[in-house]
Order: structure tokens, then C-alpha cells, then sequence
């Protein structure tokens, strides 16, 4: 898909790496990184997290041969509330790169937008030169305090907002200038321009053209293959819906968040209190998954189990 549509930038998750393990075409990425993981040695539980980790890497790798850009590789969800150990992982995703020969600017490390994520990505950016992506971003109040962090990206969802009011509401469609989740990413644009924050805007997790192109003139959207297939079938001219020059004329007030802040105006956000434990939950169980396909490939096949 990568080198059908050209993009500049792509992205990995959990989800997508364990899906992509278990095709036939990248089952060598898998036999490298199980043998790192033993080549390393240590417990079983460090063997598969190394291994885990060399994955990820060794996909970022292979993408990366074919994109001109950035690509971004997650830190495990399952350290969602742990800044240390987020700051931790995220320098040995960096350290296993460089191994492989990519040096940190082609990467952006992907954080939950918990509070404790996005200082995990506050540290990471500043004292480590390590470029952020802030994923499992659903409120206004987690795209503020990014902003105040100084992360190099945020990924607001899209899609996940528009399931959610679907699912918790009486209205079933919505045309896509009042998709919730297009309002969503169009205040947070709106509010960065305004206030001249450098952090890129990246709308994520799309379930339909119609949002892709209420978002035109966004800074990043990244893209499904399946609705970039149907985006190429368009022929249309898109005007841009999001501009510097709009933004600047809007009227949003400038906010400033401490944690208990953050905190509170987080969750007076129901639906981004529940989207944003459901995404971590998710996340953290393709972790696990992945992790159990690893461990049966090193270690019940050994003597000829």
C-alpha cells in the first residue's frame, strides 16, 4: 500500500503490527527479531520484550526504505500512566534504530495522551532531542496540554469520536462539517494556529471520505490504504476548510493546564474518558497477543516440541 499511494510520513500501532506478523510475507522480520530477543538472553519476560521491541523497530526500518518522511513507532500502551517508563522505553526504541542505521529525526515515538504521556513526551522532546507523536488523543484538554508540552505531533481521533456519539446517542449519521469528530480536530487546529503553537495537527483514525475532506487544509492526516483507494477514485477540486488565516480570527480563548486542571477538564469529557481507556485497553491486548505469538516461536518450539 505504501508504495502504491506514495505517502510521506506512516504509521504503526500494536494492531497493526500484529496483524502484519502474521502474514507470510513478513514472517523474516519475525525470525530476526526472535533471534535478537535469545541473542540478548535474560528471563524469558526480558527475551520477549526485547524481541517485541526489535519488531517494531525492524518494521519502522522496512517502511522507512520506502517513504521520504517520519515514521511513527509506539511506545507499549501498558506504561500509559508510567512517565518513566514511557521516557525509558522510548530511548531504546531510539537506541535500537540508530543499531539498524535511522538516526532519531526519521522517527516520532508514539505516547498515549495521558498526563503522564505527555510529560513523558515533554522530557523526551527537550532533553533528548526525541521527536513525539501524541496518540489516543480525544479532548480538548489533552491537545492544550500537548501544545504546552511542546510535542512535535498530536494524532486527535476522528473516527473513534464519531463511534462513540453514534453509539451514545439518539443521532445515527452526521454530515461531515458536524461530525463530532471534525469539530473536534478543526478547534484544536483552530486553537493552535490561533496561538501560534508549532505542535502538528494530524487528524487520525478516519471512517469515511466525507471526514478526510471536511479536514482539507489540516496540517497531516494520516490515511487508511482502503479510503485512500477511494479517494484516488475523485476526481474533484477540494478547497481547503482549515486555514492559518481563519484560525487566527477565531474566537477561543487562550488556556493554560497544570495536572489537577488537566485532570478535571479531561474528565468532564465523557466520551474522551471512556475512548481514551477503551484505545489504551486495546492497544495493551494486541501488546499482549503479539507477545504470546512471540514467546510460542522461542520458546515451544526448542528441542523439537
Amino acid at each position: 500500500a505504501i508504495d502504491e499511494y506514495k505517502p510521506l510520513d506512516a504509521t504503526t500501532n500494536p494492531s497493526l503490527i500484529l496483524a502484519a506478523a502474521q502474514m507470510p510475507a513478513y514472517q523474516k522480520l519475525v525470525d530476526d527479531a526472535v533471534a535478537y530477543g535469545k541473542k540478548l538472553g535474560g528471563s524469558e519476560e526480558e527475551q520477549i520484550k526485547n524481541a517485541s521491541d526489535k519488531l517494531f523497530v525492524l518494521f519502522g526500518a522496512e517502511i522507512l526504505k520506502r517513504i521520504p518522511g517520519r515514521v511513527s513507532t509506539e511506545v507499549d500502551a501498558r506504561l500509559s500512566f508510567d512517565k518513566e517508563g514511557m521516557i525509558q522505553r522510548a530511548r531504546r526504541l531510539i537506541d535500537l534504530y540508530k543499531e539498524v542505521g535511522v538516526g532519531k529525526d526519521r522517527i516520532l515515538i508514539k505516547l498515549s495522551s495521558t498526563w503522564e504521556g505527555i510529560q513523558a513526551g515533554r522530557v523526551l522532546e527537550a532533553e533528548y532531542g526525541i521527536h513525539c507523536n501524541m496518540t489516543l488523543l480525544f479532548s480538548f484538554a489533552q491537545a492544550v496540554a500537548c501544545a504546552e508540552a511542546g510535542v512535535t505531533l498530536i494524532s486527535p481521533f476522528v473516527g473513534r469520536i464519531l463511534d462513540w456519539y453514534v453509539a451514545n446517542g439518539d443521532k445515527k449519521t452526521y454530515e461531515p462539517s458536524e461530525d463530532p469528530g471534525v469539530k473536534s480536530v478543526t478547534k484544536i487546529y483552530n486553537y493552535y494556529k490561533k496561538f501560534g503553537y508549532k505542535t502538528i495537527v494530524m487528524g487520525a483514525s478516519f471512517r469515511n471520505t466525507g471526514q478526510i475532506k471536511a479536514l482539507t487544509g489540516c496540517d497531516y492526516l494520516t490515511i487508511s490504504p482502503k479510503l485512500l483507494a477511494e479517494l484516488s477514485k475523485e476526481h474533484v477540486k477540494l478547497t481547503p476548510t482549515l486555514s492559518v488565516k481563519e484560525a487566527q480570527a477565531c474566537n477561543l480563548e487562550k488556556i493554560h493546564l497544570d495536572e489537577k486542571a488537566f485532570r478535571w477538564h479531561h474528565n468532564e469529557d465523557q466520551m474522551a474518558v471512556e475512548k481514551l481507556s477503551d484505545g489504551i485497553r486495546r492497544f495493551a491486548a494486541d501488546a499482549v497477543k503479539l507477545e504470546r505469538m512471540l514467546k510460542e516461536r522461542m520458546f515451544s518450539t526448542e528441542n523439537g516440541k
